[in-house]
C-alpha cells in the first residue's frame, strides 16, 4: 500500500504542483496512523499542514486530488470545512502541541478515552508556542501522542541546539521531553511501517502524553528529491528529465526576476559597502533569498528557526549596538510577531528595517500565506515607516534608503513572484520620507495605487488608451502619507480612485477616504481591493481577477467613471 501511495504521489504531484518531498517522508507514517487509530474519533493534527496530503489520500479526496491548492480546489493543508478527518487547519508552524492538547482536555472533561496526536517536524519545534505546549503537557493526564517527525529539514537544512539534541538524544537519559515529565520513546525508524504499527497499537492502550521520536527521511522514494530537499520542498508545473532534474530558465533567460532575489541580491550589494548590515531569517533562507548573503557572509547573516518574535527582539537588540539588521519575515508570518513589533520596536523607536516578503496574495497557498493584512494592521502602530515598492527598482531604492534611516523602524513589504523589470540593476536614486511618484498625468480623474498592483493600474491605462487623461499616482509609502501632495489631488480632482492588493478594511484607501473626509472632499472615491474576506487559494491572476483588482477589472472601473 505505502508503495502504491508513493507512486501515485509522485506522478500527480509531478504534473499537477504541490509540496512534494515533506509528504514522501510521512507515507508510512501516514498509513500506520490510519491504521491504528479510529479516525476520526481519535483526532489528528499535521503540523506544518503541508505534509498532510497522503492523509487526504486516504481520507476520501483521492479523486479529486488533481484539484489540489488549485482555484476551487483541494488545499494544499488540512482545513475543518474540507474534510471530518481534518480536525485543525495547520497552515503555519508551532501549533499542533497545543490544538490537540485543547481536544484532549475537553475529552477528559467529557469522560471520553480518545486520543489525540500531533505530528510535529523537527523544524516546528523551534517555535516557541511548541514549548509553551510542551511544558503544558508535562503536568496533564490528558490522552496526547507528541510524534516528532525528525527529517532534519524545514525547507532548508535545521538549525540551533534543539536539532543538535535530536540528533544526540539517543540513549541520552534524561532526554528534554523526559525532563519535561512526558513518557518518551524514541527514535524509531519512521519508514518500517509495520514498527509503526506495533507501536501505535502499544501506545493506543497506554494513557497520558506520550512523545514518539520517529527518524523519516524528506523524499523519501524519490531519488533526485532525497539528494536535493530543498529544491524538492515544493513543484510548481514542472517538467522532468529523464535524471530526474527540475527544468529551470536560469536568472540570465531574459525574464524579470522575482522580488525576493532582487532583494536578496541587493542586501548582499548594500552589505558589502557597509559593515554595519546583518541579515535575519526565521528559517527562510532560500524562500527569502538571503541565502545569498549567507553563502558569501555566513558571520552576518542569523537562521534563528522557526521563532518569528525571537527574531524581531533579536533584531532589536542588534540594532541597540549600531548594526542595521535586515529582519525578514513572509507578511503573513509577521503577524506571530505582532506583539514583538509593537513593544520591543516600535515602542522604543529601534531602527530595525523589516523586509515582509510574499505581501498581498500569494497564489495557491491560499488563505493561510497571503500578505493581505500587513498595511491594516501595521499602519495602527506608531513610529513605523512603511512602503511598497510597485517595481523591483522601488525595492532597491527602498532598501537602499532604509540603511541610512535611523530615526525609527521601517517596513519594506513586497510581493511574491517576478516584477515587471528585465533589468533590476539600477542606479539608486535618493528617497525623501513619504514622497509619492506620478507615472502619468490627465484631468479626467487620479487613480493613487500602493505597491506592485500599480504594474495593474498602468496597464488598465494603457490598454484603454487614457495615458493623457487619468493622472497615477504610485504612493510608494502607506506611512507616512505625503499629505500636501494627496490634499493637491483632492483639490484638483472629483473622482479618485484608490488601488491596492490588500484587505480594503483598515487599508490604504480608507486611509485616503479619512484624509479626504477630514478635508471636506466634495468628490467620489471608489477604492478596489480585497474585501472581508479570507481569500481562498488559486493562481495569482485568478484571484486577481475575482476581485477586479487585474488589468481588466480596475480598467472597466476607470472607463465607466470616465465614461469612455
Amino acid at each position: 500500500m505505502c508503495q502504491d501511495i508513493r507512486d501515485f504521489f509522485i506522478e500527480k504531484i509531478l504534473k499537477n504542483g504541490g509540496h512534494f518531498s515533506a509528504n514522501l517522508g510521512v507515507v508510512e507514517l501516514t498509513v500506520a496512523l490510519h491504521y491504528v487509530y479510529d479516525l476520526p474519533s481519535d483526532k489528528l493534527v499535521w503540523d506544518v499542514g503541508h505534509q498532510a496530503y497522503i492523509h487526504k489520500l486516504l481520507t476520501g479526496r483521492k479523486s479529486a486530488f488533481d484539484t489540489i491548492r488549485k482555484f476551487e480546489g483541494l488545499s494544499g493543508f488540512p482545513k475543518i470545512d474540507e474534510s471530518a478527518f481534518d480536525h485543525f487547519g495547520t497552515g503555519h508552524s508551532s501549533t499542533s502541541i497545543s490544538a490537540v492538547m485543547g481536544m484532549a482536555e475537553a475529552a477528559l472533561l467529557n469522560n471520553k478515552t480518545n486520543t489525540h496526536i500531533a505530528v510535529i517536524g523537527d523544524g516546528s519545534l523551534t517555535g516557541g508556542m511548541a514549548f509553551e505546549a510542551l511544558n503544558n503537557l508535562g503536568v496533564s493526564k490528558a490522552n496526547v501522542l507528541v510524534v516528532v517527525n525528525d527529517n532534519q529539514m524545514g525547507i532548508d537544512p535545521n538549525l540551533g541546539a534543539i536539532n543538535t539534541h535530536l540528533n544526540e538524544i539517543d540513549g541520552i537519559t534524561p532526554n528534554l521531553f523526559e525532563n519535561l515529565g512526558l513518557n518518551y520513546q524514541g527514535p524509531v525508524d519512521g519508514h518500517n511501517v509495520l514498527e509503526l504499527v506495533a507501536i501505535f497499537e502499544k501506545q493506543r492502550q497506554e494513557n497520558g502524553p506520550q512523545v514518539l521520536h520517529i527518524k523519516t527521511l524528506k523524499g523519501k522514494g524519490y531519488e533526485p528529491a532525497e539528494k536535493a530537499q530543498t529544491d524538492w520542498h515544493s513543484v510548481s508545473y514542472v517538467k522532468i528529465d529523464p535524471n530526474g532534474q527540475k527544468n529551470r530558465s536560469p536568472e540570465s533567460s531574459g525574464k524579470p526576476l522575482k522580488f525576493q532575489e532582487v532583494f536578496g541580491h541587493t542586501l548582499l550589494e548594500i552589505a558589502e559597502k557597509d559593515e554595519r548590515v546583518v541579515g535575519i531569517t526565521p528559517a527562510m533562507p532560500s524562500g527569502s533569498s538571503m541565502k545569498i548573503m549567507m553563502e558569501a557572509m555566513p558571520h552576518r547573516v542569523f537562521d534563528v528557526g522557526i521563532a518569528e518574535q525571537h527574531a524581531v527582539t533579536f533584531a532589536a537588540g542588534l540594532a541597540l549596538e549600531g548594526k542595521r539588521p535586515f529582519c525578514n519575515i513572509y507578511s503573513s508570518f509577521a503577524q506571530r510577531a505582532y506583539d514583538q513589533i509593537i513593544h520591543d520596536v516600535a515602542l522604543q523607536n529601534i531602527p530595525v528595517i523589516f523586509c515582509l516578503d510574499r505581501a498581498g496574495l500569494v497564489g495557491a497557498d491560499g488563505p493561510t500565506h497571503h500578505g493581505t493584512f500587513d498595511l491594516a494592521f501595521l499602519n495602527a502602530v506608531p513610529n513605523l515607516i512603511i512602503l511598497s515598492p510597485m517595481d523591483e527598482h522601488e525595492l532597491r531604492n527602498m532598501m537602499y534608503w532604509a540603511v541610512d534611516y535611523t530615526d525609527g523602524p521601517v517596513v519594506i513589504r513586497y510581493p511574491r513572484g517576478r516584477g515587471s523589470l528585465v533589468d533590476y540593476n539600477n542606479e539608486i536614486q535618493p528617497l525623501e520620507v513619504g514622497s509619492l511618484r506620478t507615472l502619468c498625468t490627465g484631468n479626467k480623474l487620479a487613480v493613487i495605487s500602493i505597491g506592485q498592483i500599480g504594474v495593474e493600474v498602468q496597464k488598465a491605462i494603457v490598454n484603454n488608451k487614457l495615458t493623457n487623461q487619468i493622472t497615477h499616482i504610485d504612493a510608494r509609502f502607506m506611512k507616512p502619507l505625503d499629505l500636501s501632495k494627496i490634499t493637491e489631488i483632492l483639490r484638483s480632482f472629483d473622482t479618485i480612485i484608490t488601488v491596492e492588493e490588500s484587505c480594503l478594511l483598515g487599508g490604504f484607501g480608507q486611509q485616503i477616504k479619512a484624509l479626504a473626509q477630514d478635508s471636506l472632499y466634495k468628490g467620489t472615491i471608489t477604492s478596489l481591493g480585497l474585501p472581508d474576506v479570507f481569500v481562498e487559494h488559486g493562481e495569482i491572476d485568478e484571484l486577481r481577477a475575482k476581485y477586479g483588482i487585474d488589468a481588466e477589472g480596475i480598467g472597466k472601473v476607470i472607463t465607466e467613471l470616465t465614461g469612455n
